[in-house]
């Protein structure tokens, strides 16, 4: 596919977190072995309504860091200060905070849950030639937009297909994507009509402003258009009342229901209707069966928290600094970024490569559900759907 198509397909999106990662003009190079520092620093939402993702995507980078550089925090004698900044989950302030770090002579950039962050900050990548690793940030647009950036998470694409995955032949079939009105939800409702419209489904959407407080008005919206599947993109605090609202008004009894796998707080704000709902799982830490996914999950327990949604996407971020570092030196930006294009590596997912072509992450997913465990619910999975069954077409920059 087309840098202009894709772009096209996901024009209006914007949305999950960034975080930045920068070398300081004048720190020693990486591969010299003669001491010094390079400094960087993560600019991410560490206050705001997707603070708790943050938190997340914080344990699993530093965890990496570590596993990364075997404990040491260096990169061949040069060890990496990290800072982190807090954008409050505000685009300007991040854009602001963007450009002071790139003024101080920062030439690696990741981290962030925003999309619609993310999204702003790629081209100021571009524009100064440093390099940006976004984080959770899912918006497709990300992958492809220009040489300087690069993902260390997911994509849209990769969790719509596979939810393909678990309703068998979408072809003549009503699909309805009840989502968020912003660049999260904006991008999931494109990309399923993007997958599964162009499987035969006929897509239509409920598209819910973030001010709503009270959801019941747009769950009767969703019923009332009767459909065959109804996909459910959601973030944030306000999870477990959409559920409430949607299962008031019948859904789960009238049409299958299909929604990401979030964060652990959220297993038990399905209520009822938890038995009923098919999973696509980016990550939890039961899926995958490796000893780099025990590490990472014994580092953050050790460290007093638990490996959670979007602690890979910070783990990863640290993995792909240090081999950038390591591979390419902290003052060659383009060399940094030769060392990352095609490069495959082991991380807690298992197996993943960065496309050299457009810089997706390519990586396994899951289908999971719910089942009840005491007088609480844990993740078991149901089947791991491989990378090359979820890989996004190629996009151009």
């Amino acid at each position: 596919m087309s840098r202009s198509r894709l772009a096209a397909l996901t024009a209006a999106m914007a949305a999950l977190c960034l975080g930045v990662a920068g070398c300081a003009t004048g720190a020693s190079s990486p591969d010299s072995g003669s001491g010094g520092s390079v400094k960087v620093a993560v600019l991410t939402s560490k206050t705001g309504p997707l603070a708790a993702y943050t938190t997340e995507y914080l344990d699993g980078f530093k965890a990496g860091l570590s596993y990364a550089t075997h404990g040491t925090g260096k990169v061949d004698g040069t060890k990496i200060d990290v800072t982190y900044v807090d954008d409050q989950d505000q685009p300007d302030t991040a854009v602001s905070q963007f450009k002071d770090l790139v003024g101080k002579g920062y030439k690696i950039i990741a981290g962030t849950v925003d999309s619609g962050i993310a999204l702003q900050l790629a081209p100021l990548a571009e524009q100064n030639k440093v390099l940006y690793i976004s984080g959770p940030a899912a918006a497709d647009a990300i992958t492809g937009v220009n040489k300087y950036t690069f993902r260390s998470g997911r994509q849209t694409w990769q969790d719509v297909e596979t939810a393909a995955a678990t309703i068998g032949d979408p072809s003549g079939k009503k699909v309805v994507v009840f989502a968020q009105d912003y660049a999260f939800g904006q991008a999931n409702a494109e990309a399923v009509k993007t997958v599964l419209g162009g499987e035969g489904a006929t897509v239509d959407q409920v598209l819910v402003p973030l001010s709503a407080k009270d959801f019941t008005p747009f769950a009767l919206q969703a019923a009332q258009k009767h459909p065959d599947l109804l996909f459910v993109a959601w973030a944030g605090d306000t999870t477990g009342a959409m559920w409430q609202a949607l299962d008031q008004q019948g859904l789960f009894d009238q049409s299958p229901v299909v929604t990401g796998l979030a964060t652990t707080a959220s297993y038990g704000l399905y209520g009822p209707a938890t038995d009923k709902i098919d999973f696509l799982s980016y990550y939890f830490p039961q899926a995958p069966d490796n000893d780099v996914n025990k590490a990472m999950v014994d580092a953050v327990q050790k460290a007093g928290s638990q490996a959670d949604l979007f602690t890979p996407d910070g783990f990863v971020a640290a993995q792909m600094i240090v081999h950038a570092l390591q591979q390419g030196g902290g003052d060659n930006v383009d060399g940094m970024v030769k060392a990352l294009e095609g490069w495959t590596f082991q991380a807690p997912k298992g197996e993943e490569t960065v496309r050299a072509s457009d810089h997706a992450m390519l990586q396994p997913m899951y289908q999971a559900k719910l089942v009840k465990q005491g007088d609480s619910y844990v993740p078991q999975l149901v089947k791991t759907v491989p990378a090359d069954q979820v890989a996004p077409p190629e996009a151009s920059h």
